[in-house]
């Protein structure tokens, strides 16, 4: 049987960094506050596109599996809200790092996509339709968030994460899987104001109102990962005894900690750094697995699950078996432009932005008020 092994692994984070203490500035909210409800600490704001997180991921993790991008035969990026609607964000990657040889495509299931982009293109190398793929998960979710809420501003940060996964005759990569969703709960997380049924109603692109059941998506997170979890290990005969490293969605330190007790799992054998980086959607179990191995956490021939959960409501856990590599093979030069503002000062600009774009909206309805009246 052919199988589906992870041989490189990279990750990019924005340099320009969000306190808690910086939210305060402008939120009714303080440290203690934040921490106490999501663990988090901190979170990255990117000066750049998601297309150029990406490439530098990407352009880590072929050097790291020690590959030109000419090898890829396949690029799945896993978003939620991409750079463009068309042409996908897979293709302009693929332009980028020069894997002419590529087929592209683009993969949203929210939080969960990078996963279910893994099982995308497992499925694709087990079947021989390709032998080498470089799955991504990212996201730039900042400048669509409405930063005066604070119940969603608070959460979200930006990041990106990559792997290359190549054809082997070693039982390595995806064991199995299980995949999943409460579609009956999809109001529970909806950003209103991206997407066709926004179109013809006035409201400008990016404008956004976050409708976020905090209860209802605790609740769903928790049993959907947790038995997710349970059925990935049931197919191999397995236990969570066996696993050596959980890695889960970053999405709230609670769901984390709530999800490991369900589980059985040993809180050690938990990888957490959620306090870094908020939830980075798509882009936290690729970059929480690049850090754990950086952090020398997964070992050679390891047991690793990787449960997650995202709007729709998706969720999934994918057991996976490391090989025997967990340092990289090369370096690449790839770097992200400097960047010369601070978190607070990105996002005071977004602020400024989504307040000009209100104050045009309501311009433009007493404007055409008043040539109706008169």
């Amino acid at each position: 049987m052919t199988h589906a092994a992870l041989t490189g692994w990279g990750k990019c984070l924005p340099p320009a960094v969000l306190t808690n203490a910086d939210l305060g500035t402008f939120l009714e909210t303080s440290d203690e506050w934040i921490v106490s409800r999501t663990g988090m600490k901190e979170r990255r704001i990117s000066h750049v596109s998601l297309g150029e997180l990406a490439w530098v991921a990407s352009a880590r993790a072929l050097a790291c599996a020690g590959l030109e991008a000419a090898a890829v035969d396949l690029v799945i990026v896993g978003s939620t809200i991409g750079d463009e609607m068309a042409p996908n964000v897979a293709s302009g990657l693929q332009l980028r790092l020069g894997a002419v040889n590529a087929a592209a495509m683009d993969l949203n299931t929210a939080c969960t996509s990078f996963l279910y982009g893994v099982s995308t293109a497992t499925a694709l190398i087990r079947t021989g339709v390709v032998r080498t793929a470089l799955v991504v998960g990212g996201e730039v979710p900042t400048p669509f968030l409405d930063w005066e809420d604070r119940n969603t501003a608070i959460l979200f940060g930006d990041g990106c994460g990559a792997v290359v996964l190549q054809a082997s005759d070693r039982e390595e990569g995806l064991l199995s899987e299980k995949l999943g969703c409460y579609a009956d709960a999809r109001g529970a997380l909806d950003i209103r104001g991206v997407g066709g049924r926004f179109a013809n109603r006035g409201i400008p692109y990016g404008h956004t109102r976050w409708i976020f059941e905090g209860s209802e998506i605790f609740k769903r997170a928790v049993v959907g990962m947790a038995q997710a979890g349970q059925e990935a290990l049931a197919k191999r005969g397995l236990a969570i005894g066996d696993v050596d490293l959980v890695i889960p969605h970053q999405a709230n330190l609670r769901i984390i900690d709530a999800v490991g007790r369900r589980i059985g799992a040993d809180p050690a054998k938990v990888f957490v750094n959620v306090h870094r980086y908020g939830n980075m959607s798509a882009a936290t179990v690729p970059v929480a697995l690049v850090e754990a191995l950086e952090e020398g956490r997964v070992k050679p021939g390891a047991l690793l699950l990787l449960p997650a959960f995202g709007a729709g409501l998706t969720w999934c856990a994918h057991l996976v078996r490391w090989g025997s590599r967990v340092t990289p093979l090369a370096t690449s030069p790839v770097e992200l432009p400097p960047c010369d503002r601070t978190g607070l000062e990105l996002v005071n600009e977004l602020r400024a932005r989504r307040a000009g774009h209100a104050a045009h909206a309501r311009a433009s309805i007493e404007a055409a008020r008043a040539m109706f009246e008169a």
